[in-house]
């Protein structure tokens, strides 16, 4: 089953639910019909709410020490909890259940196009509020859909390596950018062990577990297995792999996007990356790292430094 089917199927789960709970109140509780429904509908959201807040705390317990500069009050930890909960609801409840891979290729543009890949459990609809603003600097990009939901990290180089040689194909550029949402920046990593960087101006990661998370433990499906972390053994024996593989040169080509307080890579600092770039946030979770103005505004700031250091290159 692809992840736009399976938050469909869910999307049905939940309603039939508040359709229970809903028709329960009003049959046995005496609830007039309208109040009956909001207590319905109230209960649903209440559950996604205890998941969203859940998740912090396991990601609390196994935290990195915060920096003194990215500690919250409380007003801004309820506004980190909010803002993660809608980006969750938006992205699962709207935005994936509708979405469908495609590209984007603006005619007569010479910057470097963008792939998008997606996270564990999500598909192309996490990258909603980013294609507005590649549009609107014209820059040609692609999404893709990775299935199936838990594979091997190292399978879908496969599929990555369809949509560069597409995306390149149609842009008529030999080098590209990719911006990898948390599996998305491994998959990127996998992907450029096995087949080379030389197609690669440059890989951004969002949120990405580059050591590894204790959440991981949770999750089903062999791409959680590889992203696990553990107090006693650190990064999972993939990981370790993964980054034996790698040189100054490729490290050197990565961005590493993080967030001081997010709810799924724990710990944190599993996002730094010897030997690569790193731009740290607070008060941004795991979900909203990809609508989040501040980030999306770093990820646009990169690809724009990107341009202007490949222009420089071309007219020398």
């Amino acid at each position: 089953m692809s992840v736009r089917w399976m938050t469909r199927t869910l999307l049905l789960v939940q309603a039939a639910a508040a359709l229970g709970i809903g028709w329960s109140l009003q049959r046995w509780g005496g609830f007039p019909t309208g109040w009956a429904a909001v207590a319905a509908i109230g209960a649903v959201v209440a559950v996604r709410l205890l998941i969203n807040m859940n998740n912090f705390l396991l990601a609390a317990w196994f935290a990195s020490p915060t920096p003194a500069a990215f500690r919250l009050g409380p007003v801004a930890r309820l506004r980190l909890l909010a803002e993660e909960f809608c980006a969750s609801m938006l992205t699962t409840s709207w935005r994936m259940p509708r979405a469908v891979a495609g590209m984007r290729i603006h005619a007569d543009s010479v910057k470097v196009p963008v792939l998008l890949v997606h996270g564990y459990g999500c598909n192309s609809g996490y990258w909603a509020r980013l294609l507005p603003l590649l549009d609107a600097e014209r820059i040609s990009h692609a999404t893709v859909d990775l299935a199936p939901i838990g594979g091997d990290i190292d399978a879908y180089a496969g599929q990555v390596e369809r949509a560069v040689e597409q995306l390149c194909a149609a842009s008529g550029q030999r080098q590209l950018a990719i911006v990898g949402h948390s599996m998305g920046g491994l998959v990127a990593r996998a992907w450029m062990r096995a087949c080379g960087t030389a197609r690669v101006a440059r890989v951004i990661t969002l949120g990405t577990p580059h050591h590894g998370t204790a959440l991981a433990g949770f999750g089903p499906g062999a791409n959680a297995r590889q992203m696990r972390w553990s107090r006693a053994h650190g990064a999972s024996a993939w990981l370790q792999r993964l980054g034996a593989g790698e040189g100054p040169a490729t490290r050197a080509l990565l961005t590493s996007l993080y967030s001081h307080h997010d709810n799924i890579v724990a710990p944190q600092l599993s996002s730094v990356l010897p030997g690569a770039r790193h731009v740290a946030f607070g008060g941004v979770g795991h979900v909203a790292l990809g609508s989040n103005r501040r980030v999306l505004a770093e990820v646009m700031r990169e690809l724009s430094a990107l341009n202007v250091a490949v222009a420089r290159l071309r007219v020398q």
